[in-house]
């Protein structure tokens, strides 16, 4: 199958860093492509109904979000764009393959339609190749996860999930909840619960506030942060909600779903304390901050680095370039860092790709400035990353029944046996003896707790080398055997030589 259309520039993905790299690119004249596996813009930051259905579009849509302006003026910008020919907009559809090109510089991009639930059968356009001259990936991230007793019940929810339902459904996913985790993203997410009539009986914050004291210097300039913080501190004392320091989600209670929590203190490196209380809920919403999204970038061989809150991210220069020619990287791939960090390196990630297409060597005033303040967004979210950090012994929760894989069903007991057995134990080779990893999210909600007791397991940190073949999958996104039956696997000599994810 041959390219369908060939562009200055693909950008994959439409959050806040994608939107921004692609209507920068145009903007400046490059012919853009832009990607993304869901039915409407926003990414995950800006999740909103359905704008076909919407009959308060302005009120309905901007319930519970941030920086509302800005996401409606991109959007704007964007639909201009694509009105005028500039960008070619694909919704709905994700990018599960692509190959650097050696012969000639560029990317060959596979994608094929969003996998669905109620999708019968492939169509025969599904598969769609297109090439470009040069790619930013933005590609995002998930919801981090860390295993305790009971949290594969009916009625436990990554808070990202909840705080999805809440923005793009509007709809509440239980009556009685607990929020609990750590780091800021707690906040929004237990106040929009409040808003639409959830009781939210706790926010328990594995961390305390103190720990922001060696970072000050690097908040002060975010006073945007400062504004939020008031916000989600009214909202809280209009709904009683009480905000716990130190305390965790011992173990969640219920048989065929959620009746209850236990909630425990810890000390500062998250040993639990004996300080225990029950809650009767029906919700547990919990987040312990997000792991990037690098399929796509470990396939093509970008390189990666362990970021300070022990994800794996991306590595870029100043200008968002990759150590591959031609791919820029934008967004929270290359640490979390919030989407006002990512809407900046999105502008900065397009206005390079652009310099960079027009051959241009000598980078303009607004460029430098624009990567100053990247720089100075990156020490807030380094910032935040010490703040809030996972507690260093948190594998001390677990009970030798709690279940670690939840796809695979892999215990604690499980898992420590494979890592007993192993002697020199890996994080890929645990994954191939325990099963855990090896189901249908192939490690995305599992791998970073999974790498992390492997680690722990040898005494040490998790390092780039056993963190990045975890990530590896030839496969980027769920793809039918229907679909890998219509492929045409003759190439031309330029594809082979390319690098394949």
């Amino acid at each position: 199958m041959q390219p369908k259309q060939s562009y200055d520039l693909a950008v994959v993905g439409a959050g806040p860093a994608g939107l921004s790299a692609a209507t920068t690119a145009a903007k400046a004249g490059l012919t853009v492509v832009l990607i993304d596996s869901a039915a409407q813009t926003g990414g995950q930051f800006w999740r909103h109904p359905n704008e076909a259905e919407l009959e308060h579009f302005d009120e309905a849509e901007s319930t519970g979000h941030h920086h509302w302006r800005q996401y409606r003026s991109l959007r704007a910008t964007l639909f201009q764009q694509i009105k005028a020919g500039l960008i070619d907009y694909w919704p709905n559809r994700q990018v599960w393959t692509i190959s650097a090109q050696q012969a000639a510089p560029g990317f060959l991009l596979r994608s094929t339609a969003t996998l669905r639930l109620h999708a019968t059968q492939s169509q025969p356009d599904d598969q769609q190749i297109v090439s470009a001259r040069r790619l930013v990936l933005a590609t995002g991230a998930a919801d981090r996860q860390l295993p305790v007793p009971g949290w594969d019940l009916p009625g436990v929810m990554a808070a990202g999930g909840v705080q999805a339902m809440v923005k793009a459904n509007q709809i509440a996913p239980g009556t009685r909840a607990v929020v609990a985790g750590t780091g800021p993203f707690l906040l929004p997410v237990a106040a929009g619960l409040a808003e639409i009539g959830v009781k939210v009986l706790a926010v328990c914050e594995a961390n305390s506030p103190t720990r922001w004291l060696p970072h000050l210097a690097a908040a002060l300039p975010q006073g945007g942060k400062a504004v939020e913080a008031v916000q989600y501190a009214t909202a809280f004392a209009r709904h009683r909600i009480p905000y716990k320091l130190r305390t965790i989600v011992r173990e969640v209670h219920g048989t065929d779903q959620v009746s209850g929590v236990t909630l425990s203190g810890i000390e500062q490196r998250g040993r639990v304390t004996s300080k225990s209380r029950r809650l009767d809920v029906d919700l547990v919403a919990l987040g312990w901050g997000f792991t990037p999204a690098l399929e796509l970038i470990i396939g093509l061989g970008a390189k990666t680095k362990v970021d300070l809150d022990g994800s794996l991210v991306a590595v870029v220069d100043s200008w968002q370039r990759s150590s591959v020619p031609g791919l820029y990287i934008a967004g929270e791939a290359t640490g979390v860092g919030g989407s006002v960090q990512a809407l900046k390196e999105g502008e900065l990630a397009g206005r390079s790709a652009v310099r960079e297409t027009a051959a241009v060597s000598q980078t303009e005033p607004q460029d430098r400035r624009l990567a100053r303040a990247v720089g100075r967004s990156g020490r807030f979210a380094a910032a935040l990353h010490q703040a809030y950090p996972v507690p260093e012994q948190w594998s001390s929760w677990l009970t030798a029944e709690t279940i670690v894989c939840r796809c695979e069903e892999t215990s604690f007991a499980e898992l420590s046996e494979s890592m007993a057995w192993q002697g020199e134990s890996t994080p890929r080779l645990t994954k191939l003896t325990s099963r855990a990893g090896m189901g249908w999210c192939q490690g995305r909600i599992c791998g970073f707790a999974t790498s992390q007791l492997s680690a722990q397991g040898k005494g040490c940190q998790a390092s780039t080398e056993q963190l990045a073949p975890i990530q590896k999958r030839p496969i980027a996104a769920p793809l039918s055997l229907a679909e890998l039956a219509q492929l045409d696997v003759t190439e031309t000599p330029q594809e082979s030589e390319g690098r394949h994810v």
